[in-house]
């Protein structure tokens, strides 16, 4: 047997691998990564194969004890990353032996990181993934965050390579951003007036934000009608409800709600937003759909273009 002993789970570390596709049809939902830059990051420079599972770490304050000889990457947000006690670069493969304590510290600027491991954590799958989804009570071990005394499976692979990305390539985790929004579905619900009042006006994270969705705090909207037939909830859909503050809804939203959307933000921005802390301005931006698509297409090439280097 190898892995890592759980001596610390932090405030909320939950088992991720790139989502849980194809299941809405039973109310099942997506789960994987909210910043899923930084988690095919984690992967790529373990070496590891696209979505294999790792460790999603809000805030901070997970602690583990090697019981393997393999290495480690931490992405994301800037939480201080030390093996037995000296820290280390994000950003860039380290060997662990058995015996080694791995802490991850608390955020400094951003919100959650991504702790990987060559070859990837052997969770057993549920519903084709092995995404913790805790309101569902599904992945992960038994559907809940990491506990205390758990044991995280992985393989021994002391001869693995390691790979580090350059300070360049890196994101910044800025505390106010600009997300970027396609009109949706109910956009004709919503008067001029009021589209102009969302997109010209700074809003607040408030502290009602998870990974089901993060509640907003400005100035309100009001669209034309109360509300729909429930219909299917793409991820990024950004809700209004009667009391006019918007909702963007993230990985562990519900499949379907009756509450009109004005629109939805792109993938590559919700991976920002959710590195907010509530508290954090933000504000929109209108775009096309077809500049959505071209700006999905670019960051695809940009990550696989950008080379990391071998450590």
């Amino acid at each position: 047997m190898s892995g890592f002993n759980v001596l610390q789970p932090g405030l909320l570390t939950l088992i991720q691998d790139a989502g849980r596709f194809g299941h809405h049809r039973i109310g099942l939902t997506t789960g994987g990564p909210l910043d899923a830059e930084a988690f095919s990051w984690a992967n790529r420079l373990c070496g590891n194969q696209p979505g294999a599972t790792a460790l999603e770490v809000s805030i901070g304050g997970l602690v583990l004890e090697a019981d393997v000889a393999t290495r480690i990457v931490l992405t994301g947000a800037e939480m201080p990353l030390k093996i037995n006690g000296v820290e280390q670069s994000r950003w860039h493969s380290h060997k662990v032996q058995p015996g080694d304590k791995i802490e991850v510290g608390f955020a400094a600027a951003g919100a959650r990181c991504y702790l990987a491991v060559s070859g990837g954590f052997q969770i057993t799958h549920s519903f084709s993934s092995a995404a913790t989804v805790t309101r569902e009570g599904i992945g992960g071990i038994d559907g809940q965050k990491l506990q205390q005394g758990a044991y995280l499976h992985c393989a021994n692979t002391p001869a693995a390579k390691g790979y580090r990305l350059a300070d360049e390539h890196q994101p910044d985790y800025a505390s106010d951003v600009t997300l970027r929004v396609i009109q949706g579905y109910q956009q004709s619900a919503f008067s001029t007036i009021q589209k102009r009042i969302f997109f010209s006006s700074e809003y607040k994270v408030t502290d009602r934000a998870d990974r089901m969705g993060f509640r907003l705090e400005g100035p309100e909207i009001k669209p034309s009608i109360d509300g729909i037939l429930s219909e299917g909830i793409c991820h990024g859909a950004i809700q209004v409800p009667a009391d006019g503050q918007p909702i963007i809804l993230l990985n562990d939203r519900q499949t379907i709600g009756g509450y009109p959307k004005i629109g939805s933000v792109i993938a590559a921005d919700t991976a920002r937003l959710t590195q907010l802390m509530p508290g954090a301005s933000l504000s929109f931006e209108e775009i096309s759909i077809d500049q959505a698509h071209n700006l999905y297409c670019l960051a695809q090439k940009r990550f696989e273009r950008t080379e990391p280097e071998a450590v």
